[in-house]
């Protein structure tokens, strides 16, 4: 295939060194390779363009946002209409009004809707909420699950090398209390007798459960969603799905639709408006009424507010977005070009004799580089994470960017664009079986 990425111009590795001087995070590179470090000049549709002008089929979508591809004209047009008419008012405004109607209309939990700006938020008032409708503080969340970086559920993610013996949590950054510590438990996914054991031993102090449905790219198996909400619904225990990731990307209404199983709270980010901040918490209204600003007088009172919440720029972009995810065939085409590549990816690895399993969902997927499909953390902990980097790396190289851990598929993404990505991949999967080999 012919690919030839550009070496950076003098203005890239300008602000590359102005971005290592003073951002301490970095350049949130595509890659561990620092040769593969790029400032974003720009992107539309499926592509992006880097300062030194190479353009990639983007599959990262900045981390997951642009379900819509990047820079949507109708998302545009919106935005733009808005800005107009002010960005910001603490008060509500009619979109934030319209948007809390589709939300209803689409969730299957949501009785009643609060916004936020970031998924953390989301994923935090939801588990605020969890806890003074329960009245008790622990949480449980699954091994190597990410839901954001609040101080109670940056415990145990997909970024944990040393794991402990269950439920003890380990934490996944410096700064987090001791004590928040010890109001963690955490269960293996997809495995409902293990959680199950946990959460009998600890019933009376749990408020929540909380769970990505499609567990980073590793989807519930046998019945494991289900069965995990039978049994806080046993307990009386809220469960809490974090749709940061799957909310309007599996479905409609959302990995509870595609999946077949409602919880009592979620929360939503990312897809739902096109890359501008966002945030949901929705759910059932006898936990969303703690909420309500009366309670500030009478007592009970959930804090969940942010001067920018519902902001209207916001929620007309997920407006737009949303019109684009209603429409007719929309999903079926998602799904179809996402499962060309898992099944295309997959005989690939086959045929070229690489141990490896694609894993996840059309939308959102990731190649394994291990001996089975993983099905829980510690399956994806044993995989080979130098293969896995390499694969990402052979295929920026090739003008395809991924994320480090997964594959998400837009609905700007072409035949074309599969086409070439596919390509793309038996070339990088042909050079690891060589070096392997």
């Amino acid at each position: 295939m012919a690919y030839t990425r550009t070496p950076r111009t003098e203005r890239e590795n300008e602000l590359l060194a102005i971005t290592e001087r003073l951002l301490p995070a970095g350049a949130r590179n595509p890659t561990m390779n620092p040769e593969h470090a790029l400032i974003v000049r720009e992107a539309h549709g499926s592509k992006i363009i880097d300062e030194s002008g190479n353009e990639y089929i983007d599959y990262l979508l900045g981390s997951g946002p642009m379900l819509v591809g990047h820079a949507h004209p109708a998302v545009v047009g919106a935005v733009r209409e808005q800005l107009e008419k002010g960005n910001a008012y603490l008060m509500v405004s009619e979109p934030t009004v319209r948007l809390a109607e589709r939300l209803v209309d689409a969730i299957a939990c949501a009785e009643r809707v609060s916004f936020c700006n970031t998924g953390t938020e989301a994923v935090y008032y939801a588990l605020r909420l969890a806890r003074a409708a329960r009245g008790r503080d622990k949480i449980l969340k699954f091994e190597g699950g990410y839901h954001g970086q609040a101080d109670w559920v940056l415990m145990s993610n997909q970024w944990t090398w040393q794991p402990q013996a269950l439920p003890k949590p380990v934490a996944n950054s410096k700064g987090i209390p001791k004590s928040v510590e010890g109001e963690v438990l955490v269960a293996p996914f997809n495995d409902i007798e293990a959680t199950a054991a946990i959460v009998e031993a600890h019933a009376d102090e749990l408020a929540a459960v909380i769970v990505e449905p499609l567990h980073r790219t590793v989807p519930p198996h046998d019945g494991f969603l289900t069965k995990l909400r039978a049994l806080t619904e046993k307990h009386g225990i809220a469960l809490v799905f974090d749709e940061v990731v799957t909310g309007f990307r599996l479905a409609y209404g959302s990995a509870q639709e595609y999946y077949g199983v409602t919880p009592d709270l979620c929360a939503m980010g990312k897809s739902i408006s096109a890359g501008h901040p966002i945030g949901v918490v929705a759910g059932r209204a006898e936990i969303m009424e703690h909420a309500e600003a009366v309670r500030q007088i009478t007592g009970g009172y959930v804090s969940i507010t942010g001067t920018y919440s519902g902001n209207p720029v916001s929620c007309v972009a997920a407006l737009a977005a949303i019109d684009l995810f209603a429409a007719d065939g929309v999903y079926e085409a998602l799904f179809s070009k996402g499962r060309r590549l898992m099944t295309g990816i997959q005989s690939m690895l086959d045929d070229a004799g690489v141990a490896a399993h694609v894993c996840g969902e059309p939308p959102a997927f990731e190649v394994w580089f291990c001996d089975a499909p993983p099905r829980n953390f510690r399956d994806m902990l044993a995989s080979d994470f130098g293969e896995r980097a390499k694969f990402t790396s052979a295929l920026l190289e090739r003008g395809v960017m991924k994320a480090h851990e997964k594959f998400f598929v837009s609905l700007a993404h072409s035949d074309e664009d599969i086409e070439f990505t596919l390509e793309a991949c038996r070339e990088a999967i042909r050079e690891i079986a060589e070096s392997s080999g």
